[in-house]
């Protein structure tokens, strides 16, 4: 192989390339991959924390679903024990209308009963009287009559 100035030639051409490249096309190049790896880098951590906060968001859900089942559960609780407290005291006010009532009602057959008492004392005193009136038209005889008045008597 000889050893000319083509060859030389060539490689100072060569190494102009290099330097041409160096100097303008590979700081660009490398710029850009260095931006690139910082954006892929970007997604990744992106992505984790995305990642990190869905979990979170789940958690704090789940917490969040436990509370109002909790809470929807007390209320139930309290609505069933104001159920319970409503019918007791429905039963409470009906037993003492039911007795309020009946104490009426006992009242007024008592009050009947003494009307019918009173109407049937006065019947029969005014049978008394027709009785008497009528043994006293037919004949006196104090023994017979006292008798007969003292039995009436007894049977008022």
């Amino acid at each position: 192989m000889e050893f000319n100035w083509t060859l030389v030639g060539q490689m100072i051409s060569f190494g102009l390339l290099i330097l041409f490249t160096m100097k303008f096309v590979w700081p660009p190049l490398t710029q850009m991959m260095e931006e690139r790896a910082k954006r892929i880098a970007d997604g990744l951590a992106s992505a984790d924390r995305a990642k990190q906060d869905l979990a979170n968001a789940e958690k704090a859900s789940a917490d969040k679903l436990r509370e109002a089942k909790q809470q929807a559960a007390e209320i139930i609780a309290q609505a069933e024990k104001r159920a319970a407290q409503l019918v007791e005291e429905a039963k409470d006010n009906a037993k003492a209308e039911g007795e309020r009532l009946l104490a009426g009602a006992q009242a007024e057959v008592d009050q009947q009963v003494h009307q019918a008492k009173e109407s049937l004392r006065q019947q029969v005193a005014d049978l008394a009287l027709a009785g008497a009136e009528k043994i006293l038209r037919s004949e006196i005889d104090a023994n017979k009559h006292g008798q007969l008045l003292a039995s009436i008597k007894a049977e008022l």
